[in-house]
């Protein structure tokens, strides 16, 4: 039976690749001059230290062009609020959602069935598998999806004849 799945995934080569661009652009910019923002990258969380609001919202900005050209929906960014980090300085974390949560696959899956399209859609864990007869009515379903807006960033993959 043809199937495929939704899931939402971010390349992390290329969130490491904007996040370097981004660094490199704060050292370069002249309102950053003798000023202590940086952002920081451990793998999993991007953490913004920024001297004031204003150049916070500077290397916000920065961060998600860099991101963004790079080909990462900034749907999968998920800002905390900024919160004191001493010494008159700001932190902002920046977490980089993976996977579908199950809020939002529900979401999608009752769309999915409010559509009367013949498939159907089952949640599995961090993605969602829809199967149908036809391979006619999944490529429907998949325009469908593309032209809805959700919390998180759709890509499908796994498309089984």
């Amino acid at each position: 039976m043809p199937s495929f799945d939704i899931v939402s995934e971010v390349n992390w080569q290329e969130v490491d690749n904007g996040v370097t661009q981004a660094q490199k652009e704060i050292i370069g910019r002249y309102d950053f001059k003798g000023s202590k923002s940086e952002i920081q990258w451990d793998k999993k969380l991007i953490t913004l230290l920024g001297d004031d609001e204003y150049k916070m919202n500077a290397m916000k900005d920065i961060l998600q062009t860099k991101l963004h050209r790079r080909g990462l929906d900034i749907k999968s960014l998920k800002f905390s609020d900024p919160e004191p980090a001493g010494g008159k300085m700001t932190r902002q974390k920046v977490e980089v959602l993976q996977g579908i949560e199950k809020e939002a696959a529900k979401e999608i899956t009752t769309f999915i069935k409010n559509s009367k399209m013949k498939v159907q859609a089952q949640i599995m864990d961090d993605k969602i598998r829809v199967t149908s007869k036809s391979i006619d009515e999944l490529q429907s379903t998949m325009n469908a999806l593309r032209a809805q807006s959700f919390k998180v960033p759709l890509q499908f993959n796994n498309m089984r004849p």
